[in-house]
């Protein structure tokens, strides 16, 4: 457990020996964080979606292969699989979105192996020459394909291994400001791990905690021409805990949070000349860099030091409340600085699960009147299939927990 402790508090360690270069004139400026394929870091299930976007800690389901993989070793046995689908810009187009299909299966009690495939449709895009003129139409998309493996190495210890495939289109091989382009392509991986305590008393309740650790999207630089810019994945890591609590036989609650931070190099200041070479950076460090050196120098590059890097960090807290293991209600709330993009919004959420399936809903409330959001007066869903209990008599029985009758002895 110490371990897995020290573990998690090693990227601060790594703050401390780096030299901080605080400039207090920089640290309000809009400094926003830009990466490729930012889609990978979009909620896809409408369970974490309705607790402000959260999940490293939260009780393992069929969408842990997503939030961190470790979990899905203290999964059940026998399978899952879930659809879900998220509508983007729904005010704005029709034809923008998020699909979503995932599931599990354990191999034994203490492993097992997950996948899945997310496709975001970016719609139809109209592309023009500098003159105005039209060259042609394309469908820009993009997809992830995911493979996970997850162990427990004891019993309230679990690590996990996710290797994923990005296919990112946006162009459809049409020129774009006179130079050729191309698909963009990479391979990464997500590390994580999971420890749920033992349960015990809270007051008079029977309750565990849990703490999660997971990096993701670690791997190569995607590049959309054969000489331009190469843009960093969104390389994230994510840390967290849960508290669960059963009231009784029919009621349970848990409340989690999340603190979520990119392992990309900030933007630096320039001199103002145009000319964005390091030798022109007057604050902040060339995030020109190699894979491994940004995610190092991620926790040390801001231009308004330490202040900035602590404003980079977002945050998610949020709760969930089942009743009869049938009925759920969830809410949350997700937190990012002004200058770092200022997503500001509260979540609500519901489930019916039945014997064989489920149904999952999140809702968006916007906290912030002056940034507007995708996902905003947007209901998105999910539905979940338990394989273990499919067959055509259980398919739409109740799943809800059968009540204790105790028996009394009569006397004569």
């Amino acid at each position: 457990m110490k371990k897995y402790f020290l573990f998690i508090l090693l990227p601060i360690f790594l703050l401390k020996s780096q030299e901080w270069n605080t400039d207090s004139e920089y640290i309000n400026n809009l400094n926003t964080i830009t990466t490729a394929v930012p889609f990978l870091t979009i909620a896809p299930d409408s369970r974490s979606g309705a607790m402000g976007d959260l999940g490293v800690a939260t009780t393992p389901d069929v969408y842990s292969l997503h939030w961190n993989s470790a979990k899905l070793a203290f999964l059940p046995q026998g399978g899952s699989f879930a659809i879900s689908y998220t509508p983007w810009l729904s005010n704005l187009v029709p034809d923008i979105s998020l699909s979503h299909i995932t599931g599990y299966y354990k191999l034994n009690k203490i492993s097992a192996i997950a996948g899945s495939l997310r496709y975001f449709s970016l719609g139809n895009i109209q592309f023009t020459n500098d003159a105005g003129e039209n060259v042609g139409e394309y469908d820009p998309n993009e997809y992830v394909f995911d493979l996970g493996y997850s162990m427990k190495l004891s019993d309230h210890f679990s690590a996990g291994l996710v290797m994923k495939y990005i296919y990112s289109n946006l162009t459809g091989g049409l020129p774009v400001e006179g130079l050729d382009t191309q698909a963009g392509q990479s391979f990464a991986v997500d590390l994580g791990t999971y420890y749920e305590s033992k349960k015990f008393k809270l007051t008079e309740y029977e309750s565990h905690w849990a703490a999660g650790f997971n990096i993701s999207n670690i791997g190569g630089k995607i590049s959309y021409t054969e000489s331009g810019d190469e843009d960093f994945l969104p390389m994230n890591l994510r840390i967290g805990g849960s508290l669960s609590t059963e009231i009784d036989d029919f009621n349970r609650f848990m409340i989690a949070f999340d603190v979520n931070k990119l392992l990309v190099p900030s933007p630096p200041v320039y001199d103002g000349t145009g000319n964005d070479e390091p030798e022109n950076i007057i604050a902040g460090r060339n995030p020109n860099v190699g894979v491994v050196q940004g995610i190092f120098q991620s926790f040390s590059d801001a231009p308004g030091g330490i202040e900035e890097e602590l404003n980079e960090l977002m945050y998610s807290v949020g709760g969930e409340y089942w009743y009869d293991n049938q009925f759920a209600f969830r809410f949350g709330y997700f937190h990012e600085h002004e200058t770092k993009g200022n997503r500001k919004y509260f979540t609500l959420g519901a489930s019916l699960k039945l014997n064989v399936f489920g149904i999952d809903f999140a809702y968006l409330i916007p906290a912030n009147s002056s940034v507007r959001s995708p996902l905003e007066n947007t209901i998105r869903f999910s539905l979940v299939f338990d394989l273990e209990n499919f067959n055509s008599e259980s398919l739409f029985k109740s799943n809800r927990r059968s009540p204790v009758i105790k028996k009394t002895n009569q006397s004569k």
